[in-house]
Order: structure tokens, then sequence, then C-alpha cells
């Protein structure tokens, strides 16, 4: 499933975010941002159940993202710098002044189409491993929420199964319809050789009948 979630934040106040699935990441990633600990730039990520949230602070800009643990490291923190790079690059200084979900009509956008790239692209993982630049989150280590969330207020993750199952539906038709464009051009090409090979067939039958001592001539 990859990256079903992700927002980017200065501080606590939400500036753009976009969910791949119907779940209550955004209220979960609303008390991390709540209560985790310092100003200082940061990578860290929190588990719960078989989600993971991975977190990168920069200069003030909070970026963070949910996804399946069967994702990695490496993917989530290459989505977050892309992220972060994207959002600084467009926004600039607008970022320290912004309202909450002011940049959320246009940026979400951008979000859906990266998360979709990371999630699902071979690429992706390719290309990071190439330019080495996440290194550094080897090292991260993984809390459980609840040493960020007080116990008190602590939020189950909901995630809808059936929202999940129309996502894997979706990317099993589109593998099947490139399989079956697969399927149809390997035959394509079957029945064109065929063709040809009855035709050069046919060419030598004639060849023979002409020039054989049977017949004087040919037609």
């Amino acid at each position: 499933m990859g990256i079903l979630y992700a927002l980017v934040a200065r501080g606590s106040v939400v500036l753009a975010e976009f969910s791949t699935t119907s779940t209550n990441a955004s209220a979960i990633a609303k008390q991390i941002l709540d209560k985790i600990p310092g100003t200082n730039d940061t990578h860290v990520s929190y588990s719960q159940d078989r989600y993971i949230f991975h977190l990168k602070r920069t200069d003030g800009l909070t970026v963070l993202c949910m996804a399946d643990d069967t994702a990695g490291r490496r993917l989530p923190f290459a989505f977050l710098e892309e992220i972060h790079q994207r959002f600084v690059r467009t926004y600039g200084r607008a970022v320290h002044s912004a309202q909450a979900y002011g940049m959320n009509d246009e940026f979400s956008r951008v979000l859906s189409q990266q998360m979709e790239y990371y999630s699902n692209d071979p690429n992706a993982d390719r290309i990071n491993r190439l330019k080495g630049e996440m290194s550094q989150v080897r090292n991260v280590m993984i809390e459980n929420i609840d040493k960020v969330l007080d116990r008190g207020d602590r939020l189950e993750l909901l995630v809808d199964k059936t929202a999940n199952m129309q996502g894997n539906t979706f990317r099993f038709r589109k593998q099947a319809r490139r399989f079956r464009s697969t399927v149809w051009w390997r035959n394509v090409k079957l029945t064109v050789a065929l063709i040809v090979i009855l035709l050069v067939i046919v060419y030598i039958v004639l060849a023979f009948v002409c020039h054989g001592p049977a017949l004087p001539s040919c037609i």
C-alpha cells in the first residue's frame, strides 16, 4: 500500500495534506505535531499497529507521512525530502506567514502525485539508492506512538479497509490492462510472423512450380 497520508505544517499549523484512504491519520498526525519535543531539526518515526508515521522537521517546516510498515524507512524519508524541497521551492517566504491549509488547494495535488510515485513506481527506490541521500535515516529509531501521545488521549488508528481494497483493486486492474496489452502485442507479432512464413512458403512453392520440368512456363 505504500504511503497513505501526508501533510506539510509550520509548527502545529497544517498548510497542506492529502490522504489516499478513509482514515483518522489526520487527527493522530495533528496530535504528534502538538507534542513532538523541541524545535530542532529532526527525523523520527512513530509506529502504531502496522502503520508508521515518519516525520522530518527542517527550519521549522515539518513534513509527515503515514506509511504501511512494509514500505520501510528509506522510501518514506525520500518522499519527505522531496516534498520539503518542492514546498520550499514553490512558496518560499510565504511559508512563514501562511494560514492553516493556505496551500492545500494547490499542493495537495503535488502530495497525491508524489505519494503515487513513491508508493508504486520501482524507479523511486532505484533513484534514491543512486543518489545516496537518505543514509542519515539508517539510525532513526522507531518509537511507539504512545510515547509521544498521552495515554489519556490516545487515538486508535482507523484505516478504512474497504478503501484500501479499492486501491488494491485499481492497481490490479491497471496491471491487468498492461498484461492484456502485452499479450495482444505478442499475438500481433506472432500473427505477422506466421503470415510472413506462409508467404515465403507460397513463394518457394510457386518458384518451384514455375521452374519445374513439368511446366514450360508459369502464369
